[in-house]
């Protein structure tokens, strides 16, 4: 169980706008047309989805899944690949204000997590580029069949 209290009062894209900013280090951005928020320069909610009343939030699977399971009124994934990996879209007239509050705080934690962890990993080397084979019909001097 979350433990969020209902409250009966539904959110804008306004108080989606407001809490999100709330937190630590976020920032508001643009996103194929529309407007994101995130902390590090990496996105850990959108409002893509506004014009269906929605806002976005870039949870984990498990996450979605708690979410989804005790609030399947306000918490839906978003559909195909993206909703596999987690984003999740939450109806604002659906949601109190502690429901967006904690559902935008947990897409916020687990961003800042995420972003700590890539700073602690060694950076990728890029692996040498792969050699094309020759076929004999490229080879100088032959002659294509």
């Amino acid at each position: 169980m979350l433990g969020w209290d209902d409250g009966g009062v539904s959110m804008t894209v306004d108080d989606f706008r407001r809490i999100a900013l709330s937190f630590e280090g976020a920032e508001e951005g643009s996103h194929m047309g529309s407007a994101d928020f995130r902390v590090g320069g990496r996105i850990f909610a959108t409002l893509a989805g506004v014009k269906q009343g929605y806002g976005n939030l870039m949870l984990s699977p498990e996450q979605q899944a708690d979410f989804v399971a005790e609030l399947p009124e306000v918490f839906l994934p978003v559909p195909g690949g993206w909703g596999r990996m987690g984003a999740t879209h939450i109806r604002l007239a659906a949601a109190s204000e502690d429901v967006l509050t904690g559902a935008l705080r947990s897409a916020w934690k687990l961003r800042v997590g995420k972003n700590a962890t890539a700073r602690t990993k060694p950076a990728r080397t890029k692996s040498p580029a792969r050699r094309k084979r020759n076929t004999a019909a490229q080879l100088p001097g032959r002659k294509k069949r």
